[in-house]
C-alpha cells in the first residue's frame, strides 16, 4: 500500500503493508539527549563512543522506537482513536546519516462496531540504508473507519 494519511479501519486489510523512510540526522540525535535527559555518553560524547563497541554515536533507542511509533501514527491520522500499545526489540545501533525504513505490516483487525471501527495489529521492521535490520515491534491501534 502506497503512504497516505487518513487510512480507515474498514480501508485496510491484513497482510497489507506501509512504510515510511526518514533520514536521521546529528540534530535527532542532540534533540534527542535532552528531551530524553538520557546523556549516556555513547550517545554524547564522541571520543567516548568511538572507544566503544560501537566505534562511533549511535541514536537513542527512543528514537528508532518512536519513528516506527510516528509512521502509524501519520497514516492514522484522524481516523486514530488511540495508540494502544508499542513494543520495540533493537537489533542493531542506529546513527547519524542512517536512513531509516519503517515497514509495517497488518497482522490482524478486530472490529470494534461500538467505536465505528475496530483494533488494528501489526508487526513491523525498521532497516537503515543497507537493508540491515535495527529493530523489530508490534503495534495495536483503535482505528474508526474512513470518514465519507
Amino acid at each position: 500500500m502506497t503512504f497516505r494519511v487518513g487510512i480507515g479501519f474498514d480501508e485496510i486489510e491484513p497482510g497489507e503493508a506501509l512504510e515510511y523512510s526518514m533520514t536521521l540526522t546529528e540534530t535527532h540525535l542532540v534533540l534527542g539527549a535532552g528531551l530524553y535527559g538520557d546523556i549516556n555518553p555513547l550517545h554524547v560524547n564522541a571520543r567516548f563512543a568511538a572507544a566503544s563497541r560501537f566505534k562511533g554515536r549511535i541514536a537513542h533507542g527512543y528514537q528508532t522506537s518512536s519513528f516506527m511509533a510516528a509512521a502509524l501514527g501519520m497514516a492514522f491520522h484522524g481516523t486514530a482513536v488511540a495508540y494502544l500499545e508499542h513494543r520495540c526489540r533493537f537489533t542493531a545501533p542506529a546513527r547519524a546519516g542512517d536512513t531509516l525504513t519503517a515497514t509495517w505490516r497488518l497482522a490482524r483487525k478486530e472490529p470494534k462496531p461500538q467505536h465505528g471501527g475496530g483494533i488494528v495489529y501489526f508487526e513491523g521492521t525498521c532497516c537503515n540504508q543497507d537493508g540491515a535490520s535495527i529493530a523489530e515491534a508490534s503495534a495495536s491501534l483503535l482505528v474508526e473507519n474512513a470518514r465519507a
